[in-house]
């Protein structure tokens, strides 16, 4: 096993970002356009604790290269299982996934944390990433490194795409979601 981490800032509130990772495969991220539905299995909350918990299955057409999918059949498309809690009261967003596709050859399991700046817990947002990568090619440890190896340099990259993807929604959302907050308290003054 193989293991990513990542942190970063993210220099909007944990509401707002809490709001936006709902809209992190719409369609102005241009790069989540390998994203190609987003479908919502259930989402519940806890009446005692007031925590969100939804499940959704992701489904991606992935670049796989023609010599893998020779060897190991199937298509390109994939299937992402998630999912995420969201702690209002605690203020935190924890997602976790685990690819459905290839589950067999490669197992991925994701955990993504959003929590408010401990700096300036109003005005950033702390994200944590770690993704655990396990190659089940059997005994041949020489194989499974490499594509363990292979699988986090695809992923790190991945993961930057997605964050500067997420900045774009970030952006966009404060941007409609301000001039809508603006229109409300005109509308409230007249």
């Amino acid at each position: 096993m193989k293991v990513f981490s990542s942190t970063c800032t993210f220099d909007y509130s944990w509401d707002e970002v809490s709001t936006a990772n709902w809209r992190k495969y719409c369609p102005w991220n241009d790069k989540a356009t390998h994203v190609v539905g987003v479908d919502t299995l259930s989402r519940t909350i806890d009446p005692q604790t007031g925590i969100l918990r939804t499940e959704r299955l992701i489904t991606c057409n992935q670049s796989v290269p023609q010599w893998v999918l020779s060897l190991f059949g199937g298509s390109a498309t994939s299937h992402v299982y998630e999912i995420s809690y969201v702690d209002p009261a605690v203020k935190k967003v924890t997602m976790c996934s685990t690819n459905l596709t290839w589950s067999n050859v490669l197992s991925v399991r994701e955990t993504v944390v959003y929590q408010p700046s401990s700096i300036q817990p109003n005005a950033t947002t702390e994200f944590s990433q770690e993704a655990k990568i396990t190659a089940l090619c059997g005994g041949w440890q020489k194989i499974k490194n490499k594509v363990e190896e292979a699988s986090v340099e695809r992923f790190r990259e991945n993961a930057s795409r997605g964050r500067e993807g997420f900045e774009t929604v970030l952006e966009m959302s404060r941007r409609v979601f301000g001039e809508q907050r603006a229109l409300e308290s005109q509308r409230l003054q007249s």
